[in-house]
């Protein structure tokens, strides 16, 4: 604000509730916003209204596809661990939308907090005591971060694991669902353009991903004794082996 910017680019959700505390009036674009509505950032992603707009995730869709593909790489599983901050915007609705996927599915869900990566050996511990047998893990700056050191707690724990983001499972862990973030960052730069060209952002409508991408980790499976089911293994853009 005090640089007096023409516009402010950022990411998701919990960066985009700070814009918008700070200004009402410079146009903020967002790349890669989890839920934009439910969040309350746009009013609807046909007419976002405000000075806010981009390209949405659509994570809360999402998480229920990742739960379903979780369950198909690991069918025993019967109690889910599902690894989430309840300050990030974005995780509340996508939480509500993942237990509604679980009661369809008949499949036990068990959140378990971690604001940052201090909690992350009580976190592990709490799913432990609980016997959960798989996780999904919620997207979170911070979680990437550390997705080293989460796919390290997960082996160790026994635990399969579901990400948002192609970097997890490129880190060890199991599974990774998602939309291509290069793809998005590219097309945000259009709003870009055409916001400083004169457009307002109450008038471009929220973009939603085209290009998505599953990503199978075999060293993982191995590690891990699981066995990926053929089924899936061919619907993977990529495998890790």
């Amino acid at each position: 604000m005090r640089l007096k910017v023409d516009l402010i680019v950022t990411r998701g959700s919990t960066y985009v509730e700070g814009a918008r505390k700070a200004t009402s009036s410079i146009p903020i674009v967002f790349v890669m916003h989890a839920d934009p509505v439910r969040t309350g950032h746009v009013a609807s992603l046909a007419r976002p209204g405000g000075h806010i707009t981009g390209l949405a995730l659509m994570q809360t869709e999402i998480y229920r596809k990742e739960l379903e593909l979780l369950i198909s790489a690991v069918p025993g599983a019967k109690r889910i661990a599902v690894l989430w901050n309840p300050d990030a915007p974005s995780h509340t609705p996508g939480l509500t939308a993942l237990e509604e996927s679980a009661r369809t599915l008949q499949v036990q869900l068990q959140p378990v907090v971690a604001r940052n990566k201090a909690d992350f050996e009580s976190a592990f511990s709490a799913m432990a005591r609980a016997q959960a047998q798989a996780l999904l893990v919620l997207a979170f700056g911070p979680y990437i971060v550390e997705r080293q050191r989460l796919a390290e707690l997960a082996l160790r724990h026994r635990l399969p694991t579901m990400f948002n983001l192609r970097d997890h499972a490129e880190a060890g862990g199991l599974l990774s669902y998602g939309p291509d973030l290069n793809d998005l960052s590219r097309r945000g730069a259009v709003y870009v353009d055409k916001i400083l060209k004169g457009a307002k952002p109450a008038d471009l409508p929220v973009e939603q991903p085209t290009k998505f991408e599953l990503i199978t980790n075999l060293k993982t499976a191995k590690a891990l004794g699981l066995t990926i089911p053929p089924s899936l293994l061919l619907r993977a853009d990529q495998v890790i082996e």
